[in-house]
C-alpha cells in the first residue's frame, strides 16, 4: 500500500468503484494523498496490478467485524463419548442411554463404544445388539450416523442430532 507499490502502472479504481484507467503509480499516489485516503494493492498478479484508493484503517475494521459476526452465527459441534460394556445391566444401560440422550438434545454427537475384553471377543454380537438397542433407545432424538463396526478391541457407533 501507498509508497510500497514499485509497479510503474497500476490500473485504479475511485472509492466510489469507478474504473479511473491505467495510469504511472506515482500520479496515483498523488490522487489519493490530495483525497487523505491510502493506495492499496487488491490484485497484485493482474497485469497491470490494480490498485484502489480508500480508507485502508476502516476497511480492515470492518473486515475484522465481519469476520467476528461470522464467528457467532457457527455452531461448533463435539462429539461425547458414552462407554458401555457387552454385559451391561439395565439400570446402567438406562441410565448411559439418558446421558446420550441428553447430549443429542444439546446438539452434540455422541459416540457410543463397547470394549471387548479377554474372552469377550467371540461374542461381539451381543454388542451389536446392546449398540442396536441403544440406538433404538435414543432414536427420536438422534439417528445412527456411523453403523457399529468392530474395530481391534473395541466396536464404536456415531450418533448425530436429528435436525429440526
Amino acid at each position: 500500500m501507498n509508497e510500497d507499490i514499485r509497479d510503474r502502472e497500476v490500473r485504479l479504481i475511485d472509492t466510489d468503484g469507478t474504473m479511473l484507467g491505467v495510469m504511472p503509480s506515482k500520479d496515483a499516489q498523488k490522487l489519493a494523498i490530495s483525497k487523505n485516503l491510502d493506495l492499496v494493492k487488491i490484485v497484485p498478479n493482474a497485469v497491470p496490478p490494480v490498485c484502489k484508493i480508500m480508507d485502508y484503517g476502516k476497511c480492515m475494521f470492518e473486515q475484522v467485524k465481519k469476520e467476528k459476526e461470522s464467528k457467532k452465527k457457527q455452531k461448533i459441534v463435539s462429539l461425547k463419548e458414552v462407554r458401555v460394556s457387552a454385559k451391561i445391566e439395565e439400570h446402567d444401560f438406562d441410565f448411559k442411554v439418558k446421558n446420550a440422550y441428553k447430549f443429542l438434545q444439546d446438539g452434540d454427537k455422541v459416540k457410543v463404544s463397547i470394549r471387548f475384553r479377554g474372552r469377550e471377543m467371540r461374542y461381539t454380537i451381543t454388542g451389536e445388539e446392546v449398540l442396536a438397542k441403544f440406538a433404538d433407545a435414543v432414536i427420536d432424538v438422534g439417528t445412527v450416523e456411523k453403523q457399529p463396526k468392530l474395530e481391534g478391541k473395541s466396536m464404536m457407533m456415531i450418533l448425530s442430532p436429528k435436525k429440526q
